[in-house]
C-alpha cells in the first residue's frame, strides 16, 4: 500500500478522554493556563507552530487546544517487540500519532510528507520549528519544514509560545517555578508569499514564524540552528 492510499491517523477515544481528564488536572497541579484559544479556527486545516522546551510539550498543547492536535511520533515507538509494544502501538495510534523517522534526508522529507496530508484532510497537526527542544531557554533558528507545509497546503499557521513547561515535576509545581502555559497567537497572513520562488518564500514564512513565537514567549532568540536537534526539516 502507498502512502497516499495509507489511511491517515486520526485521534480516538483515548484523546478526548485523557484531554477531559488532564485539562482540569493541569490546572489544579500545576496552575496551568491557556490564552488565545479562540485564534484557533473552528474548522478547516490548522497548522501550529510552537517553540519546545520540554517534553511535556506534546501534552500541554492538546490539552489546552479547542481541537485535537496531531504529532510527530518516533516509528519506536510503534515497532517495539512484546507485550509493551503492542500497548504503546495501541496506545500513540489511539491518539492519532504519525510515525516517522528521525532522521534527515528522505526521512524528514517523509515526516513533512505526512504532515502534509494530515493537513490536507482539514486537521490540525503541531510542529516544533527548531527541531528539538531547547537546552538553554533560548529560542533557536527555526528550520524551513513548518513554512514549507504552510505554503504547500494553505493551511492557517497558527503560533504557539510554551512557558514554564521546563520546570514541570511530574507530581506537581515546583517552588517559586512559573505556571505552564500556552499562548495561542494570532493567525500568520502569508498570502503575500504566493507566486515567490520557492526557497525564498520558505525563508521568509519561516522567520515570521519564529518572530511571533518569539513575540508570544518573550525568550532571548539564537542566532544558530539547534545543534542537539535530529529533526532536519520538522
Amino acid at each position: 500500500m502507498s502512502e497516499a492510499e495509507t489511511p491517515i491517523p486520526r485521534p480516538g477515544a483515548v484523546y478526548f478522554v485523557g484531554r477531559a481528564v488532564l485539562r482540569p488536572l493541569f490546572t489544579a497541579l500545576y496552575g496551568a493556563r491557556t490564552s488565545g484559544r479562540e485564534h484557533v479556527p473552528p474548522t478547516g486545516a490548522v497548522l501550529l507552530v510552537a517553540n519546545h522546551l520540554s517534553g511535556w510539550d506534546t501534552v500541554l498543547i492538546p490539552t489546552a487546544a479547542s481541537r485535537p492536535v496531531q504529532f510527530l511520533t518516533k516509528s519506536s515507538l510503534f515497532t517495539r517487540p512484546g507485550p509493551l509494544g503492542r500497548v504503546l502501538r495501541w496506545f500513540f495510534t489511539s491518539i492519532g500519532g504519525v510515525p516517522v523517522l528521525r532522521t534527515a534526508g528522505q526521512a524528514a522529507q517523509a515526516a513533512l510528507d505526512s504532515g502534509a496530508r494530515i493537513l490536507r484532510a482539514g486537521s490540525v497537526f503541531a510542529v516544533f520549528p527548531e527541531g528539538s527542544r531547547s537546552r538553554d531557554g533560548r529560542l533557536y533558528q527555526g528550520r524551513s519544514g513548518a513554512g514549507w507545509m504552510a505554503l504547500e497546503t494553505g493551511a492557517t499557521v497558527v503560533p504557539v509560545g510554551v512557558v514554564g513547561t521546563a520546570d514541570m515535576a511530574l507530581f506537581g509545581p515546583l517552588r517559586g517555578r512559573p505556571r505552564p502555559e500556552a499562548r495561542f497567537g494570532a493567525p500568520l497572513d502569508l498570502s503575500d508569499l504566493e507566486g515567490m520562488p520557492r526557497g525564498a518564500a520558505r525563508r521568509i514564512a519561516t522567520e515570521r514564524i519564529m518572530a511571533a513565537i518569539a513575540a508570544l514567549t518573550g525568550q532571548e532568540r539564537a542566532d544558530e540552528v539547534n545543534g542537539s536537534s535530529r529533526d532536519a526539516g520538522a
